[in-house]
């Protein structure tokens, strides 16, 4: 039987600070088949993208987009919190407009978490959200994250399946709350990404650097202690991986397209190496800021 051939992206985080026209041809240049786009800042320090219908921007992505032929996998990311507000904003009306630009960009999943402790409200918002996705070919999907509300495979799946709306799976944010094989098998067929990264097995001593792990210090695929191989083996064979790994540090020493060419490097011996670590699936670390 041929084995389904799996399409690699990067991740915005990766580079966070690169506009997504900009990171469409690093992305080509580096050899990936897609990126993910933030279509909206997830904190008031990070550099805004305006993607909206109309916008200057949007309209140089898809014209880099049509000559490299790199596509928009995902957009990013709403953190629902129970207020209705995303800074300042109505969050259905966040959604919306991140719809809008997601639908532009030819993109088919919106990633969303929850810091939201009222798990049945964040229920209704999140099956609000599907609704609306469907006029925008635009799937959520749920990411359970290490020090939010919802931080485990089988709450995510719960709340997902309730909805009608999907999960990704993020490597670090499984090793630092304790996922398993087990759980990412079951979850399988409701998981349309990966995003990649490695790190220690030891996780951070506190939520502040939980969350600064995760925003600005992963590590490459394949040079951690994660088992990535595990993760990869409870998925099916053809599900897309995004390289999500994030280092403000190597950014700024070696620029940012020696990093993305460094990251398609790593992942592919990740990918194309049956048996490289052996290390089991991480502990669980400790449990309100946003991706």
């Amino acid at each position: 039987m041929t084995t389904p051939t799996r399409r690699l992206g990067i991740a915005q985080l990766s580079l966070v600070g690169t506009a997504p026209p900009d990171l469409v041809t690093i992305a080509a240049e580096a050899g990936f088949d897609f990126i993910g786009a933030r279509v909206r800042p997830v904190t008031t320090s990070e550099r805004p993208y305006d993607l909206q219908p109309g916008a200057p921007m949007l309209k140089e992505t898809l014209r880099r987009m049509a000559d490299t032929g790199i596509t928009v996998e995902d957009i990013e990311f709403l953190l629902l919190d129970g207020t209705g507000l995303q800074n300042g904003q109505d969050q259905r009306e966040a959604w919306l407009q991140m719809m809008e630009a997601g639908h532009a960009l030819g993109a088919s999943s919106l990633t969303v978490a929850c810091a939201d402790p009222d798990l049945d409200r964040f229920e209704d918002h999140l099956a609000q959200m599907t609704q609306d996705g469907k006029a925008y070919g635009i799937m959520p999907t749920l990411e359970p994250i290490a020090y939010q509300t919802v931080r485990s495979v089988p709450e995510a799946v719960k709340l997902a399946q309730r909805a009608g709306c999907r999960i990704v799976v993020d490597a670090l944010h499984v090793n630092r709350f304790g996922g398993t094989a087990a759980e990412l098998e079951t979850a399988a067929d409701l998981v349309p990404l990966i995003q990649l990264c490695d790190g220690p097995a030891t996780p951070p001593s506190s939520r502040e650097a939980l969350i600064l792990e995760s925003r600005s210090e992963r590590g490459v695929p394949g040079e951690g202690e994660f088992d990535l191989r595990d993760i990869l083996k409870a998925l099916p064979a053809g599900t897309p991986v995004s390289i999500e790994t994030p280092s403000d540090s190597k950014v700024a020493e070696i620029g940012e397209l020696a990093w993305a060419k460094h990251l398609k490097a790593a992942a592919d011996s990740v990918l194309n190496t049956p048996a490289f670590n052996t290390a089991p699936l991480n502990t669980p670390a400790l449990t309100g800021s946003s991706k």
